[in-house]
């Protein structure tokens, strides 16, 4: 039995089985809740008092990451949207910079974001990503800027902060053994210079900040480039597995919707003339149905101007509320409450 937060801070209880896996979970709540979109639904992992939360992978098994959680820090899995989860996958051609992508055996020699992503899949290449992040220290106002370098063995730091010279690199975190996840309210909590924070910790010493590796970008994309970066060294083709399994889930429920019994086709749809005593009767001279179809269309726009026009002249509101049923449709949210709906979910299209 695991208990699941919504955000809106009410939670449910529901029962899995031991072997369940994030994306099982997630259908699970998405049918039980009845939430349209359900691809972009996903479990989130957060720590409330540390500020930090992460996606679980679809592949994940929920109880064996529950399992990691010390009863001496408050966690909890929360069911949320995140359209931004395969965006690596679906911008491949431009998401990492040139300029942040290299082979560790040849600094000097660039790819494109697509080679990277196609390198790192395949176990005999040695792609790497490098960069400047702020790194925070022991103290809350103390960061420090460097240059990191991220390969299939782990993060390493510069020891110079000037050069980047590989002789001056510094193993800094496992992948192996840690996980990447976006902090929230780093400013407040960390003292962090910009509010695009992440951090890599590791999956013992739940809560010692001391153990955590705060970092800091300079921009939302350049936090979200390292994230995903991250990802990808950390899972490489499992990753892309999920992504692929997403995509045949979608298109399998495009596919099974209900289709209307009635005919689209234009072809299938005659004039008709009502304007007689007899009932109406079928237009069948092309140029007469033309102009019928002309006068029907500057009566209709005659009739949608007077409609609009008595709605804002009377005091009662419009009482249709068919636009209640879609997904993007949050009701009177205040332009705070909005633009945090929107930072949260990164850098995602739509």
């Amino acid at each position: 039995l695991i208990k699941v937060y919504g955000e809106d801070n009410s939670s449910r209880s529901i029962l899995v089985s031991r072997q369940a896996t994030a994306r099982e979970v997630c259908h699970l709540l998405v049918q039980s809740a009845h939430c349209s979109d359900q691809e972009n639904w996903a479990l989130l992992e957060h720590f409330p008092t540390l500020g930090l939360e992460r996606c679980l992978e679809d592949h994940e098994i929920v109880l064996e990451v529950q399992a990691t959680w010390s009863p001496k820090v408050k966690t909890r899995f929360m069911f949320s949207k995140n359209y931004a989860k395969y965006e690596v996958f679906n911008k491949q051609t431009c998401f990492f910079p040139e300029a942040m992508v290299s082979d560790s055996t040849d600094t000097m020699k660039r790819m494109t974001s697509q080679e990277f992503i196609q390198k790192l899949m395949t176990s005999e290449t040695s792609p790497q990503i490098q960069g400047f992040l702020y790194l925070k220290g022991y103290s809350k106002k103390f960061w420090k800027k460097v240059y990191f370098t991220l390969r299939r063995s782990g993060l390493y730091r510069s020891t110079k902060v000037s050069k980047k010279d590989p002789r001056h690199l510094q193993y800094t975190a496992d992948l192996d053994v840690s996980n990447v996840y976006k902090v929230v309210d780093g400013c407040k909590l960390y003292g962090a210079p910009t509010d695009f924070n992440f951090c890599i910790k590791p999956n013992r010493n739940q809560g010692l900040v001391k153990n955590l590796k705060i970092l800091c970008a300079e921009t939302e994309q350049i936090r979200t480039i390292w994230m995903s970066a991250i990802r990808l060294f950390k899972y490489k083709k499992q990753l892309q597995s999920n992504f692929q399994l997403s995509k045949l889930a979608l298109r399998s429920a495009e596919g099974s919707k209900p289709t209307d019994s009635k005919p689209n086709s234009e072809d299938s749809l005659v004039a008709m003339d009502f304007s007689g005593k007899a009932g109406g009767r079928v237009i069948e001279n092309p140029t007469e149905a033309h102009s019928a179809e002309q006068e029907e269309g500057q009566a209709w726009r005659k009739r949608e101007a007077l409609r609009c026009c008595q709605s804002n002249m009377n005091s009662e509101p419009w009482t249709s509320s068919v636009h209640k049923t879609h997904p993007w449709f949050h009701g009177g949210l205040s332009r705070k409450e909005a633009e945090r709906l929107i930072e949260k979910q990164g850098l995602a299209d739509g």
